[in-house]
């Protein structure tokens, strides 16, 4: 049998659809199965044998090839052998091929990822840094891959030292709901966003304590999201900033699903009902503090 097609026999233990992988470990003949498949009847002749076996094991996996090898143009040399051994790696930090399929799709550049250099200091600083147990790592990647694609000395350090300046001392937090503010910038995100607020006329303890009680002000965009809300909020609601300082959840609803309907509707019906109250309610328990005013 070609080395090629051994190869590929390997590496389809980590395909997804058992189906698909069954047929192709009862091939006798891969390649021929492999020029039959509709994934490669319009590809140039030119295109190698093992090319077209490497995008076809990756789009067993469920990665987009066409995406994947824009993003990562280092993909186009990488070989079969050195993708299954991050995969090898991957499910040996309990990641389930189920899972691949999303998280190579979100960052390519895993899949040339160095095992040793790369791989291996994010899940160290998962279990030392966070306290992470190995049984929920999978937990934490999926939650968010780009933990993968982060350097640990240039990234996730300095991140969760920064967070923890702030009073982000609840590791289990960090690790299970909010690791999206560890591969944010320092300097190119979280002090921009802190600042924003503080230019607002909130003190540097307030906005501190704003992004405590919502971290997820830290992962919203600065002219999409806090501008046109604070801008409705003072002009159009006529509120104070004070109420921001109590409820910063304000900038996570909508502004024109949530916060503009909910506001137009208490405005018609002439009753005053506080922030937290207006935007949190269900539409029932909404209707239903409308009709006891």
């Amino acid at each position: 049998m070609l080395p090629a097609a051994t190869s590929c026999r390997t590496s389809m233990c980590i395909s997804p659809n058992p189906d698909q992988q069954n047929i192709l470990l009862r091939s006798a003949k891969p390649k021929t199965l492999l020029q039959k498949h509709p994934l490669y009847e319009t590809t140039h002749t030119n295109v190698s044998f093992q090319f077209k076996e490497k995008i076809l094991c990756l789009e067993i996996m469920g990665v987009d090839s066409g995406r994947a090898l824009a993003v990562n143009p280092a993909l186009h040399t990488a070989s079969l052998h050195a993708i299954h051994d991050i995969v090898t790696f991957l499910q040996s930090k309990g990641i389930h091929l189920k899972d691949l399929g999303r998280i190579f799709g979100m960052c390519p550049t895993v899949l040339t990822s160095d095992i040793k250099s790369d791989l291996a200091p994010v899940f160290n600083f998962l279990s030392h840094d966070l306290r992470v147990s190995d049984l929920n790592f999978r937990k934490v990647i999926n939650k968010c891959p780009r933990l993968l694609v982060s350097s640990v000395r240039d990234q996730l350090k300095p991140a969760l030292f920064y967070l923890q300046r702030l009073g982000f001392t609840d590791l289990h937090a960090l690790a299970y709901r909010d690791p999206i503010l560890l591969v944010s910038s320092v300097e190119k995100t979280l002090i921009p966003k802190l600042n924003y607020f503080v230019s607002l006329g909130f003190s540097k303890s307030d906005a501190m304590e704003m992004v405590l009680r919502c971290p997820a002000l830290f992962t919203f965009s600065i002219e999409n999201n806090f501008k046109p809300k604070l801008e409705y909020f003072i002009e159009v609601m006529q509120g104070e900033l004070g109420e921001l300082k109590v409820f910063p959840q304000y900038f996570a609803f909508s502004l024109e699903n949530r916060i503009k309907p909910r506001h137009m509707e208490v405005v018609r019906c002439g009753v005053k009902v506080g922030l937290p109250m207006m935007l949190k309610a269900t539409d029932e328990e909404f209707r239903e503090l409308l009709m006891r005013k």
